[in-house]
């Protein structure tokens, strides 16, 4: 017996595809979890008889909305280090001081996967509300096997709890633990000899990344790490030139990673890197803005070089602590300049393939994932005006009405 055929109509439709094209009057029919057909409503070839219509009643439909960077699994929060932050101190001094990741660490080992649940489902329900339906989850506050493990085990119940397709990410690089002081290259090792294989070997592992930073890792330490993950055919990425400059987004284009992510101390050359390797820029404005950063993203440079260019939340408790892509998206226009087109590209069609999901997410065609989202907006540039105001009417996730 074939699968229903479902038309959604008397909508606006911003497929969010290479040309964002739009449709001011469109129609999009589903067969399953899957997009048969978008286009004008006029335009609808005669031969379809959907077997159900939804009468959407205005405003706009787009790709579900794809959160491409969070930290969102954690315990507790790091409150009084911002309020640390407040009063001068720096976020590096805080990391060096034992604070910082660490601090998380320790909440994370202390929590049990329940507790790491249900502290974080919350979080991805308000991301899920305003019409996110992907999301990568990282790892990186565990710091040791178990705990990693832990917290990748958590990030796959997410997924399998509520209506969001869960990318995760092992980013056991994210800062030295103390049982491993003064051995970071010892630390780095077993990551790739042991952790990576296993976890992986579990079915835990998407991606893998590295904070390749000053208080985190060096090059030399990503690139071992990249060929360890070479070995087993997963993708990388890397946390990249937050905090200075060490080289780590050109590497990361030389190994065809997958993203680069913040690059406020990035130049014109890493631009041009990353946009030959076709790697994504992936640019985080909460955390831009949580630090009270000055040095901005080369912007003008990524353009020029036609780097593809996402957005994300960055989610976490210390530099980013928060849970809503819409507000990331208002900051990208005002704090970084992205017009609303680069902001809305920036959470579809960029961030899948920042996800290498590309194929399936990211914009409304044929064949790929019935994800989409139905917005009471006039315009789509909407989606990058709006400070603290969720337009979100419907959320539609494999055809299915899920919000």
């Amino acid at each position: 017996m074939s699968e229903s055929l479902h038309l959604w109509r008397n909508v606006g439709i911003a497929t969010c595809d290479a040309a964002m094209t739009r449709h001011e009057r469109g129609a999009l029919l589903t067969r399953g979890s899957r997009i048969e057909w978008v286009g004008a409503e006029q335009d609808i070839p005669a031969a379809y008889r959907p077997d159900e219509s939804h009468d959407l009643r205005g405003g706009w439909l787009t790709p579900g909305l794809i959160d491409c960077h969070t930290h969102l699994v954690f315990a507790g929060t790091r409150a009084t280090e911002y309020a640390q932050r407040l009063r001068g101190r720096s976020y590096e001094e805080i990391a060096r001081a034992g604070g910082g990741i660490l601090s998380s660490m320790r909440a994370v080992r202390g929590a049990s996967e329940q507790q790491l649940l249900d502290e974080s489902l919350p979080r991805l329900r308000a991301l899920l509300a305003e019409g996110v339906t992907t999301v990568e989850i990282k790892s990186g506050y565990g710091l040791s096997l178990r705990d990693e493990a832990k917290m990748l085990r958590v990030a796959r119940a997410l997924g399998r709890t509520l209506p969001v397709t869960v990318s995760t990410t092992l980013l056991a690089a994210h800062a030295l633990p103390p049982e491993y002081a003064g051995r970071p290259d010892a630390y780095i090792d077993d990551i790739a000899a042991e952790w990576l294989p296993k976890l992986h070997g579990e079915g835990l592992v998407d991606a893998v990344d590295i904070f390749c930073e000053n208080i985190g890792f060096g090059v030399e330490q990503a690139e071992r790490l990249f060929d360890a993950a070479g070995r087993l055919g997963i993708p990388v990425k890397m946390h990249a030139e937050q905090l200075s400059n060490l080289g780590g987004s050109l590497l990361a284009a030389r190994r065809g990673a997958l993203s680069c992510d913040h690059l406020e101390y990035a130049t014109g050359k890493e631009a041009e890197a990353l946009a030959g390797a076709g790697t994504v820029a992936v640019l985080l404005p909460v955390a831009f803005f949580c630090l009270a950063e000055k040095q901005l993203p080369p912007l003008a440079a990524l353009r020029a070089a036609g780097a593809d260019m996402a957005v994300a939340t960055d989610c976490n408790p210390g530099s980013a602590p928060g849970c809503s892509l819409l507000l990331a998206m208002s900051m990208a226009t005002r704090l970084f300049g992205l017009t609303c087109e680069e902001v809305l590209a920036g959470v579809t069609r960029h961030a899948a393939r920042a996800l290498a999901m590309q194929d399936e997410r990211g914009s409304l065609a044929p064949g790929k994932a019935a994800d989409f989202v139905a917005w009471s907006i006039r315009e789509p540039e909407e989606l990058g005006y709006w400070s603290g105001f969720n337009p979100c009417r419907a959320v539609v996730k494999g055809g299915r009405l899920v919000s």
